[in-house]
């Protein structure tokens, strides 16, 4: 059965798959319709009425978002009808919208300045509102910002939190001109369910939500000649960084990346991924240990499955909806804390600086590691672990206000000590990375074999559906575990938080039986996170995530307990694995948070 039809669109006839949308239909042949509630990642609503279009026989315009094709119809974009419809409604947005665009946070990107200047608005046949409208400014969270005089309700961010992450921390209350988007009980967000994953931020199309910036502090920690000023940058910021200054989406710019840091001023620049190598090797031996109390010891005591910690929106989440299973967790901390407790106390010997003179920044994907940053059990060097954190999005700014030429940098190395890294390392940025990486150790040093996958690529872990299940059969292993033969160790991986949902809810049922559970709070993973450039879309997602994978592909080593630099902190500083040192600089614990 032929499932397409023939429209036309100003005249030009097409040919879609039936029920397409006209704004689906209309890009088809290079026609662009504004949109402003619209986004990819989520349902439609249709509530702005930018996408308004004219169907031929109908009296009122159609949104095109929302509108399927049908056979026959006649469809035009830009009649005088549309032009002024788009033009009065882009003017009633901007009379009640905080227009102070040369000093906001999203100037030059910005979803409804960029209409105004496509459409010209230079008078308004409105009265501006915003003066007489009382405003709140939510600056109490330590990763969003939140501006509700630069809100345009298209309730992207309200979608966003529902269907993307399935927390509801933001949500529509009344109606007509006083309409808003708010929390329960319009608490600040800080005190609500609230994950800081960031994804509201990048999917709002203003600067109704943006991260809470520490630019200025970082600048000033770097020209103060008391301090020494580390570094350490995630894996998905060498793939996603280049966007933001005139890179195509994927484009791997690791050695510029470390070349503009060191020109900023950083005293060292070094790798989060030497930790997520040091992480693989504490949540390994954490994971083979519970296997052991379960399977040999028949330990009651003993909780699995145990679930990876690498992901700040994902704690923050468990603690909120599931805190019965916060035993669950992996006592691991993340790289990005394990690397900050380390920068005070082995890096500071090693290089014989006083701690209180470090100051720890980190550039991440994500807008949760600065409020992990703030949690108050994250002081175990004897000082805060990291100081600061960076988006992507600002590490970009810091770039542009140095006036440094990116594209011609030549590519530089991190620095030695904490900087060496493997591509075990490299994938925690991609969902399924971190399981990824502990299986490729975790098999090899249980079974003396590498994993069987050609070229270690376990590609069942890999992909961006919303749940994905891997089971490994570990079959004659060394004589310490020989506990665990013939046993198929059971894996799902999850991204998006209403993923994550869906995993813990078939734990609690019992349907499902695990061993191992990796969840990231956002969508693609830490490639995706909330501090990323923007926009984001599922195609620069999956280009972000081929990069990752390419730049694993291309390192010298590419098993955390290979690393050469992981083993000689744990021969001078560490000990072993879940030892007394590493478990008090390098684990952590969680906490019960009411569910708002």
């Amino acid at each position: 059965m032929d499932n397409n039809i023939k429209i036309s669109i100003n005249g030009q006839g097409v040919e879609v798959k039936k029920d397409t949308s006209i704004l689906d239909a209309a890009r088809q042949i290079g026609v662009n319709i504004p949109t402003l509630c619209y986004h990819k990642d989520l349902c439609i609503a249709g509530n702005c009425r930018v996408c308004v279009v004219e169907v031929a026989g109908q009296k009122r315009l159609s949104p095109a978002c929302a509108t399927p094709c049908e056979e026959g119809m006649e469809i035009l974009t830009n009649s005088v009808k549309v032009r002024n419809s788009r033009k009065h409604i882009i003017e009633l947005l901007l009379s009640e919208h905080n227009a102070d665009c040369t000093r906001c946070y999203k100037n030059g990107n910005c979803e409804l300045q960029k209409l105004a200047s496509d459409y010209k608005i230079m008078t308004s046949d409105f009265i501006p509102l915003v003066p007489f409208k009382h405003y709140t400014i939510d600056m109490f969270s330590p990763s969003i910002i939140k501006d509700d005089s630069k809100c345009i309700r298209c309730q992207r961010c309200v979608r966003t939190c529902a269907e993307l992450q399935g927390v509801s921390a933001l949500s529509v209350a009344y109606k007509g001109d006083m309409m808003k988007i708010t929390t329960f009980f319009e608490k600040a967000m800080n005190e609500v369910n609230c994950t800081n994953c960031g994804q509201c931020v990048i999917h709002c199309p203003t600067g109704a939500l943006t991260e809470r910036n520490y630019i200025e502090e970082v600048w000033e920690a770097i020209t103060d000649p008391s301090k020494f000023v580390v570094v350490q940058t995630a894996p998905a910021v060498r793939v996603a960084l280049g966007e933001e200054l005139g890179f195509e989406v994927g484009t791997r710019i690791t050695g510029k990346m470390v070349a503009a840091l060191k020109r900023l001023g950083f005293d060292a620049v070094m790798d989060t991924d030497f930790t997520a190598d040091l992480t693989i090797m504490e949540e390994g031996t954490e994971l083979l240990t519970r296997l052991k109390g379960v399977l040999l010891d028949h330990d009651q005591n003993v909780k699995l499955p145990m679930a990876t910690s690498c992901s700040p929106g994902w704690i923050k989440y468990i603690e909120h909806m599931y805190p019965e299973y916060l035993g669950n967790l992996s006592t691991c901390k993340s790289p990005q804390q394990m690397f900050g407790a380390l920068a005070k106390t082995y890096y500071a010997r090693a290089r014989r600086l006083e701690p209180e003179n470090i100051v720890s920044v980190s550039v991440m994907p994500c807008t949760a590691k600065k409020f992990e940053a703030n949690r108050p059990e994250m002081h175990d060097s004897g000082y805060r672990d990291v100081d600061y954190v960076l988006t992507t999005r600002e590490l970009a700014i810091m770039i542009k206000q140095a006036g440094i030429d990116f594209m011609s940098l030549e590519d530089m190395s991190y620095d030695r000590l904490m900087g060496e890294s493997t591509g075990a390392g490299v994938i925690f940025g991609a969902t399924g990375g971190v399981m990824e990486a502990a299986l490729r150790t975790a098999y090899e040093l249980v079974t003396g074999r590498e994993v069987p996958f050609q070229n270690l690529n376990i590609l069942p872990v890999r992909g961006m559906e919303g749940v994905r299940e891997a089971t490994i059969r570990i079959d004659n292993p060394l004589k310490e575990w020989a506990f665990l033969d013939g046993v198929e160790l059971k894996c799902a991986i999850a991204h998006g938080l209403v993923n994550a949902k869906k995993v813990m809810d078939a734990v609690r049922s019992g349907e499902a039986n695990y061993h191992f559970i990796e969840v990231m709070a956002c969508p693609g993973g830490c490639l995706g996170g909330g501090g990323q450039p923007i926009p984001t879309s599922p195609e620069i997602r999956a280009k972000r995530a081929a990069a990752i994978y390419t730049e694993d592909e291309n390192m010298p080593i590419r098993k955390s307990h290979k690393n050469p630099e992981v083993i000689k902190i744990y021969e001078d500083f560490l000990g072993k694995p879940l030892g007394e040192k590493s478990h008090h600089l390098l684990h952590t614990s969680y906490t019960v948070r009411k569910r708002y």
